[in-house]
């Protein structure tokens, strides 16, 4: 064991450019080492995302739920998968044009999925997943007001177009990538493979809903099928303001006792704005002082 933690310190310190016996690279390894600990011959259920408790794991849990839900049902799947039909029967494009338009939706996708590089880390998860939530919400709402003035009006078509490449800005910036990585970082050691796989097996479930419901919903309403999306996208900044709290700049091991030591689960956001982010040698002390008391006990 001796020799693999020596390994990890290498490593660690290659990782952050730091000497080896820095007292970073030492508060990191000794946060996995204190989690590799706590979670030694503990038995893991999938009963336990259910609980409470002290560690939370029932909100945490929602988190997960719920950003992967606002993922599928803000509309990103509706405005990928449903392009072509969207520009063909919604904006009375030809079929050529409506899959030459689609590609470049697609492509320019791709491209605005590098903002996230810049952004994530500089601005933080919370405020990548607002910006997108509303950007989103208010792209449903022009797209729905462009389309019910019929496709023969030409200038209409025109901002329908716009708003949907536009829809596709937002959602690499918090739902491309972000949502998969605050999963990770909200869920504990023990649990987060289970609490990331059903999170995303949630949002395949709500993928599976959009694609079957959205060919109706076009048949039938129409237009107003966008004010659904744009309603759920818009609850999306609202939620993460205050149930969401910020992980950015701080360590696995770190936001595990976030979640423990905010007085409740409703508190735990103003609690994550608060508390500052630990210094290597508080953070060192306090795991240390924790590896001594599971010995102890």
């Amino acid at each position: 064991m001796k020799r693999r933690s020596e390994q990890a310190r290498a490593v660690i310190s290659v990782l952050k450019s730091l000497p080896a016996d820095s007292m970073e690279v030492q508060a990191e390894l000794s946060g996995i080492e204190y989690s590799l600990e706590e979670t030694k011959g503990t038995q893991v259920s999938l009963k336990d995302v259910l609980k409470m408790g002290e560690d939370k794991l029932l909100y945490r849990f929602c988190l997960c739920m719920s950003l992967q839900f606002f993922q599928q049902m803000a509309g990103s799947n509706l405005v990928s998968v449903y392009a072509p039909i969207l520009f063909q029967q919604g904006l009375g494009l030809s079929s050529q044009y409506s899959r030459i338009l689609s590609g470049g939706t697609l492509t320019w996708k791709f491209f605005a999925s590098f903002i996230a590089f810049f952004t994530i880390d500089r601005f933080g998860r919370r405020a990548a997943f607002i910006v997108s939530g509303a950007g989103m919400s208010l792209c449903m709402i022009a797209l729905a007001i462009a389309t019910s003035f019929g496709t023969d009006n030409y200038p209409a078509q025109i901002a329908a177009a716009f708003f949907i490449f536009l829809y596709n800005t937002w959602i690499p910036i918090g739902l491309m990538g972000a949502n998969y990585l605050y999963c990770t970082e909200v869920a504990p050691l023990r649990l987060r493979m289970a609490m990331s796989s059903i999170s995303t097996a949630n949002r395949w479930l709500f993928n599976f809903l959009v694609i079957m419901v959205t060919p109706v919903a076009l048949n039938t309403i129409g237009w107003r099928y966008y004010i659904v999306y744009a309603v759920i996208a818009a609850a999306m900044p609202v939620t993460v303001y205050f149930f969401f709290p910020e992980t950015t700049g701080r360590n696995l091991e770190e936001i595990d006792l976030l979640f423990r030591e905010s007085p409740s689960w409703m508190a735990t956001v103003k609690y994550a704005k608060t508390r500052p982010i630990a210094m290597p040698q508080e953070f060192n002390s306090e795991k240390g002082e924790n590896a001594d008391h599971l010995e102890g006990a």
